[in-house]
């Protein structure tokens, strides 16, 4: 499957990491003080290539598309429910929505491939690759090469089309833990058993049914070699669209705000064609379902939140968002010990 990824590179710059690194030891605190804000602020000024960086714009992106797979009962809730929550999205009553409000960040939802009509109104792009989602991949493959390569590029056209220097990226879409956790396991390796969750709430019975359908659907397609092989036959269109969202922000040098357990899946993806789109990426947050942990670790992460969550839809991404904001206000705000007349560490007592 050809399809050629946006350049991504990497920041590697010796002489801004010494400038950014000199800024931050010589605020006005103890060394490391701030601890994961540290990394974040020399990650920003590394990625905008200054010393201070800032947040310009930032958007919210919630990618929404359905699953054939559902059909096989591997959710706790019908397909319908896609649709009704993009609606709440717009109407403002979703987790998302919420804490997007909260934050002034302005929120755009991309049908995929939703079921169902709906027009475009503000804060909704609908560009569905098929209007009723992906095929289900117990039969075959969930995507053909031409709509998982026009997935990737809807991902890639949308962040183009939005302005700003930071996005905080979701999902919706009833089925996708499925996809994401067989995902996850072709990808890092991990058994599958390892990466199937509960989803949106299946008890016992639900759980070991969803992992029987999913082993079913990995048995199926154990031939994939390619990265988009695998994205191609494990779905979904709002996971490709992800993947090509980031490898594009990475590519134009904005900050991601990676949010569960399926934005992740959609990374394993871009990191797979192109690996320095991690130098992009701040995780959110490690999710409560089962296979994020394995993903995050794969991909050598370090998450500033542990919350339980696994809700998506970017919620968790939001949540950290202040995180990020307050990592760039220190780095740009805060005194140095020159400036601010305050005697510095003691040489002769730093080491001991």
């Amino acid at each position: 499957m050809d399809w050629t990824p946006p350049a991504v590179a990497p920041r590697a710059d010796a002489a801004l990491t010494a400038r950014l690194r000199q800024r931050i030891d010589h605020l006005t605190k103890p060394l490391g003080a701030l601890g994961q804000l540290e990394a974040l602020m020399l990650q920003a000024g590394l990625l905008q290539g200054r010393v201070d960086p800032r947040l310009d714009a930032p958007q919210v992106l919630v990618f929404a598309a359905d699953h054939g797979l559902a059909a096989r009962g591997v959710s706790a809730y019908p397909s319908d429910v896609t649709a009704q929550m993009v609606e709440n999205f717009l109407a403002g009553g979703a987790a998302i929505s919420v804490l997007a409000r909260l934050h002034g960040l302005p929120l755009t939802v991309v049908d995929a491939g939703v079921r169902g009509a709906r027009a475009v109104r503000p804060g909704l792009i609908v560009r569905p690759v098929a209007p009723g989602g992906t095929a289900d991949a117990s039969l075959g493959p969930a995507m053909s090469r031409a709509q998982c390569v026009q997935a990737l590029e809807l991902g890639r056209e949308v962040v183009g089309s939005v302005p700003g220097n930071a996005l905080v990226l979701g999902e919706m879409g009833i089925g996708n833990t499925s996809a994401a956790a067989l995902l996850t396991a072709h990808f890092t390796g991990a058994p599958l058993a390892a990466c199937v969750g509960r989803g949106t709430g299946l008890d016992d019975a639900g759980l070991a049914r969803k992992l029987e359908v999913l082993a079913q659907v990995a048995q199926r397609h154990a031939g994939v070699a390619t990265p988009l092989e695998a994205l191609a036959a494990f779905g979904g269109f709002e996971i490709a669209a992800l993947a090509g969202a980031m490898l594009q922000a990475a590519h134009e040098r904005r900050l991601i705000v990676v949010d569960g357990f399926i934005v992740t899946a959609a990374l394993l993806v871009a990191h797979a064609l192109r690996p320095a789109v991690l130098e992009a990426c701040v995780f959110a947050h490690c999710s409560d379902e089962a296979g994020h942990a394995r993903a995050l670790a794969h991909l050598g992460a370090r998450p500033l939140l542990a919350l339980d969550l696994r809700l998506g839809e970017g919620s968790g991404a939001a949540l950290a968002w202040p995180l990020v904001v307050g990592a760039v206000a220190l780095l740009d705000g805060m005194a140095s010990f020159d400036s601010a007349g305050i005697s510095g560490r003691d040489a002769s007592t730093a080491t001991a």
